[in-house]
């Protein structure tokens, strides 16, 4: 499998979890697959390959300046392996957020836009929910 393959492949994977969350959040199914976070465990997998092929064949991974993070995202392999780590950390932001709203009770409505968010844009997803979560009513120390 190419590089591209795996790109569309992994994405191909994070898409059916992101529209159950936002769409049948409370379905057995998508409480199943955010309990026991298959979909990130499974692009955990990927990640860790991807990230090993990197080290194997790349430049040392040096974070150490903006400037060597550019280079490091250079590389085919790197890059693949970033953009899995965002797709499967975003995901358990996400998931974390619905484990969260089972106490909070945040309408469904309100929880959609704080997932996109989370989906599209990470951690304006993630500070959406905190506001969201900030400014609801506190009911039986739903907040703390």
């Amino acid at each position: 499998m190419t590089a591209t393959d795996v790109f569309s492949l992994v994405n191909l994977i994070a898409m059916p979890m992101w529209l159950l969350m936002v769409v049948l959040p409370k379905w057995k199914a998508t409480r199943f697959l955010v309990d026991y976070k298959l979909v990130p465990l499974l692009l955990s997998l990927i990640y860790a390959w991807y990230i090993g092929l990197s080290l194997q064949s790349g430049p040392a991974m040096d974070f150490g300046s903006l400037e060597a993070v550019m280079s490091l995202f250079t590389a085919e392999n790197a890059v693949l392996a970033g953009w899995v780590h965002y797709l499967a950390f975003d995901l358990l932001v996400g998931m974390w957020m619905l484990d969260q709203n089972r106490t909070l009770k945040i309408h469904p409505l309100i929880m959609a836009p704080c997932l996109i968010g989370a989906f599209m844009f990470g951690p304006i997803g993630f500070l959406l929910f905190m506001l969201v979560k900030t400014l609801k009513p506190h009911r039986d120390g739903a907040n703390q």
